[in-house]
């Protein structure tokens, strides 16, 4: 992953810490957003590899909450 992305994920990481499931949803739709209009765009790889991160120490009613919406974000795309 490139040097861009990793300082917006950390980036995105630092002001999304402490947010619950809920509250990320539309906080990483706006990221998304606003990184798409800048051309930063994931590979589907790279999309894995940062769930898989933001659902580690979840519990299993979070995970199933966030796998819901990957489920939604994945129809408007």
């Amino acid at each position: 992953m490139d040097a861009a992305k990793l300082a917006m994920l950390n980036t995105l990481a630092q002001q999304g810490a402490g947010k619950n499931p809920s509250e990320l949803l539309p906080f990483l739709m706006s990221a998304a957003t606003q990184n798409k209009s800048r051309g930063l765009r994931f590979s589907s790889q790279e999309m894995d590899a940062i769930i898989q991160v933001l659902k580690a120490g979840k519990s299993p009613e979070e995970v199933a909450r966030m796998e819901k919406i990957i489920q939604m974000m994945k129809l408007f795309h």
